[in-house]
């Protein structure tokens, strides 16, 4: 990369999660989001098996490697397939740094595959992400993770466990996002009321209500073991996000601009009232997860603490 292009920073967001937690929807809703309020947008499609994208990519990882070309080539499975993928990607860095190049003072989305082990162990997005911050890249992790895992302790202790896993192994600022708000009571009632989960308050009461299957019983030492190394990192917490909402995309981008430091760029106008408020967070959490409570989680008679008692 030219010396002029080094001098110049990007933002942008590594949108990564599980298969099927919202990525592509999201890459779009964010792009259309942001393209409203004047940002110009470049989506990088590093999934070599998404196919069909339904927003336009400024660049393609498919003109590069493509996962059935591989599986085809090297009788690979899918997992195994990305993993190459991901190397050769890794191992021909130089194709991705010409397709950049060509997008100046543009803010980048880069919507990436959804297998787990490529943030929680294996290095090559790692080593991907280290180089581009080496370009002058100013990039934040946007982690999906459906929000209907609340309703079950043990797969949201699961939950726990995969994010804080990606925060340490993927070593970019990180913002944890609940996406599809809209059906978090899908397959079942929450226990709690929403900031319990978007703060991870006090999980020893997620261990009270796994002590009451049969199953999880013969697991508790074990369970108390997990929530215990969450508690001592107090590195997770959650933005809850549905696409369809534009104050819910909102909260997300303020929470992604602070992370990567967007905010105080001055791509923008903006007063040094609101630059202060991202700074120290002024929009009180509370309300707004209160709100989006009101907005999504339908109130049954009993109370949480009525619940509690039963325990």
């Amino acid at each position: 990369m030219s010396e002029k292009h080094k001098s110049s920073v990007a933002f942008g967001q590594v949108v990564i999660g599980p298969p099927g937690s919202g990525k592509t929807t999201y890459c779009l809703g964010m792009q259309e989001f942001l393209s409203k309020l004047g940002r110009k947008m470049a989506v990088v499609n590093l999934d070599p098996a998404n196919e069909g994208k339904p927003y336009d990519s400024a660049i393609d990882i498919s003109e590069l490697v493509t996962l059935a070309d591989v599986m085809d080539a090297l009788k690979l499975g899918p997992n195994g397939g990305l993993i190459y993928c991901m190397e050769y990607l890794e191992a021909n860095l130089d194709w991705l740094q010409e397709k950049l190049s060509k997008f100046k003072d543009h803010y980048f989305l880069f919507d990436c595959p959804g297998q787990v082990e490529l943030y929680t162990h294996q290095a090559s997005l790692k080593n991907i992400f280290a180089q581009l911050s080496r370009w002058n890249f100013r990039l934040a992790a946007t982690h999906l993770v459906d929000s209907h895992y609340c309703t079950d302790p043990a797969k949201f202790i699961s939950v726990l466990c995969t994010s804080l896993s990606t925060m340490l192994h993927v070593e970019l600022p990180h913002v944890n996002v609940l996406s599809k708000m809209d059906l978090i009571e899908q397959f079942g009632r929450l226990a709690f009321n929403l900031d319990f989960y978007t703060e991870v308050m006090d999980l020893s009461y997620l261990l009270d209500h796994l002590a009451t299957d049969p199953f999880f019983q013969h697991y508790r030492r074990l369970n108390e073991k997990l929530v215990e190394v969450i508690e001592d990192y107090s590195l997770v917490s959650f933005v809850p996000l549905n696409v369809q909402d534009k104050e819910s995309m909102h909260r997300v981008m303020k929470a992604v601009d602070k992370a990567n430091g967007y905010c105080f760029g001055d791509l923008e106008q903006r007063s040094m009232e609101a630059m202060m408020s991202s700074a120290i967070g002024a929009d009180f959490q509370f309300t707004s997860t209160l709100a989006v409570q009101e907005k999504y989680v339908h109130p049954e008679d009993r109370t949480v603490e009525q619940e509690a008692m039963q325990l």
